[in-house]
């Protein structure tokens, strides 16, 4: 099998590829992400967050975005949205409150849109 047909990619507006480059970029940011499958993890980030992303080696647009608590941003910084679940639980934030960052619209413009597709 000819594996260059692989080394191109959609250019899907308004969608961030998460690829090999994107997993390199995001590697610390996600490795965080998933150490907070323990609860200890999850207390320690809250309760000093810098000090957590400095200790995992975040970049500082991938600080920005954390602090931001804007996933989009995270996305772009090389997160991958399985590991950034978790960090969306530590700030209570719905699959609604993502979604309307991704679409941007505010969560309750988002859930209307929801209610009305149902229709």
């Amino acid at each position: 099998m000819d594996h260059a047909e692989f080394d191109h990619h959609i250019d899907i507006p308004g969608t961030t590829l998460f690829n090999g480059e994107m997993a390199m970029k995001g590697y610390a940011l996600n490795k965080m992400c998933y150490s907070f499958n323990a609860k200890a993890n999850r207390d320690e980030f809250a309760a000093d967050p810098e000090a957590y992303m400095t200790k995992y080696e975040l970049t500082e647009e991938q600080k920005q975005a954390v602090r931001h608590k804007n996933v989009l941003e995270m996305i772009a910084a090389g997160g991958n949205i399985y590991y950034l679940a978790k960090l969306a639980g530590i700030y209570k934030l719905s699959v609604q409150d993502v979604g309307a960052q991704q679409t941007g619209m505010t969560t309750e413009e988002f859930k209307e849109k929801l209610l009305r597709q149902g229709d």
